[in-house]
């Protein structure tokens, strides 16, 4: 097993609070309940570093290609907008963009390890995620919300991906 399938394989994430609240880039606040009422949540979820930065394409693959699909492809930036600038630069503008200061979505989720992609149904629950840059279990939860969505995929890993990474501690 690989150093980045060890964080991989320890069940770590729940089924968040549904009670959390969500801020987009834009200053809109809503609960995570309020987030999912009609829509999955597709989150690529990033820590509030500039080396975070090189994740932000496969995020944009994420959700160019599910976009048009029953889930709502964001990143969550934990930080505030400075830092979600900072690591997203013109991308927080053309998507959109949470910005989790204090991590209480990170916590709520049960994220160890970021970068992640975390599949949140419209009931609230976790459908799938995947801690840390594991590109084959990011394709792995990618290819279930896909398939759940009736869609196409993304592409994961793609030429030019990093190669995997532990990620970063939250």
């Amino acid at each position: 097993m690989t150093g980045t399938a060890r964080y991989l394989s320890r069940p770590m994430a729940q089924d968040p609070d549904p009670t959390v609240e969500l801020t987009t880039a834009r200053g809109v606040t809503r609960t995570l309940d309020d987030w999912t009422t009609t829509f999955h949540l597709a989150l690529t979820v990033l820590p509030g570093r500039p080396e975070a930065s090189v994740f932000v394409r496969i995020g944009r693959r994420i959700a160019d290609v599910l976009g048009g699909s029953d889930c709502r492809p964001a990143f969550l930036i934990v930080g505030n907008e400075r830092a979600a600038r900072r690591v997203l630069g013109t991308t927080i503008d053309e998507y959109l963009t949470f910005l989790d200061p204090e991590g209480a979505f990170v916590k709520a989720a049960g994220l160890a390890r970021l970068p992640a992609f975390v599949h949140i149904r419209v009931d609230g629950s976790l459908a799938g995620a995947a801690e840390g840059w594991a590109p084959d279990a990011w394709n792995d939860a990618v290819e279930r919300l896909a398939k759940e969505m009736a869609w196409t995929r993304p592409l994961i890993p793609a030429p030019g991906d990093p190669a995997p990474f532990a990620g970063w501690g939250t």
